[in-house]
C-alpha cells in the first residue's frame, strides 16, 4: 500500500495516459508493458476491457504478439468506477468500444489519484475519430501515438482499412478483415 511506503494517494496526483493508433500498431503491447512495470513497482493494478471483445480471450487482454494480462470484462464505462476498488493504476484496452462516459470516468479516477492508462483506435475504418478516444486525448496528461507499417508500400501506417463491405461501425476482426495502410494507400483503397 502506498501509505506504508510514505506516499498517500490523497497527496499523489493521478493521470490519464492515452495510447492511440491504427490496428496492428502495438497499442495493446504498450499498454501491457506499462501495466507490468506498474506491477513490478508493487502498485495495485486493475485492467478492464469491453465485454464485446472476445477475439483472443474472454478474461485477458491479449496483444497480437500473444502477450497477455488478466482483465475484467465490463459492459459499460460506469462499471469501471464500480469495480475499480483500492487501486493505484487502471488499464483500459479497446477503449474505442466504450461509451463516451469513459471520459468522465477517467477524469474522476485521475482526480482520485489513480494513474489511468488507456489504449484504443483513434480512427474507425472510415478514417473518422472513433468513440471516446478523441475526448480522452483532449483530457489526457500524455498521449502516445503508435503506428503500424503499411501493408502495401511499407511506409508508416495510421489507417485501419477494412476489406469487407460491411458498413457497421463495430466489426471485430483481425488480419482477415483489416490491414494497416498509410494515407496514400488508404486513399487509393477507399476510392
Amino acid at each position: 500500500m502506498f501509505i506504508e511506503r510514505g506516499i498517500d494517494r490523497q497527496k499523489r496526483s493521478g493521470s490519464i495516459e492515452v495510447i492511440a493508433g491504427s490496428m496492428f500498431s502495438g497499442k495493446t503491447e504498450e499498454l501491457i508493458r506499462r501495466l507490468k512495470r506498474a506491477k513490478i513497482a508493487r502498485l495495485k493494478v486493475e485492467i478492464f476491457k469491453p465485454a464485446i471483445d472476445t477475439r483472443f480471450s474472454d478474461t485477458e487482454v491479449v496483444s497480437h504478439d500473444e502477450n497477455s494480462i488478466m482483465s475484467t470484462p465490463v459492459e459499460t464505462s460506469g462499471n469501471i468506477i464500480l469495480l475499480a476498488g483500492d487501486v493505484d493504476v487502471i488499464g483500459i484496452d479497446e477503449a474505442q468500444f466504450f461509451d463516451n462516459g469513459l471520459i468522465e470516468v477517467s477524469v474522476s479516477l485521475a482526480n482520485q489519484g489513480i494513474r489511468v492508462i488507456i489504449a484504443g483506435l483513434d480512427m474507425d475504418f472510415k478514417g473518422k475519430p472513433f468513440g471516446p478516444i478523441p475526448g480522452l486525448m483532449a483530457v489526457a496528461d500524455s498521449i502516445t501515438k503508435v503506428h503500424a507499417i503499411c501493408m502495401r508500400c511499407g511506409d508508416v501506417a495510421q489507417f485501419s482499412h477494412r476489406f469487407s463491405k460491411a458498413d457497421k461501425l463495430v466489426l471485430l476482426g483481425e488480419k482477415d478483415e483489416y490491414e494497416p495502410l498509410c494515407r496514400s494507400c488508404y486513399t487509393k483503397a477507399t476510392r
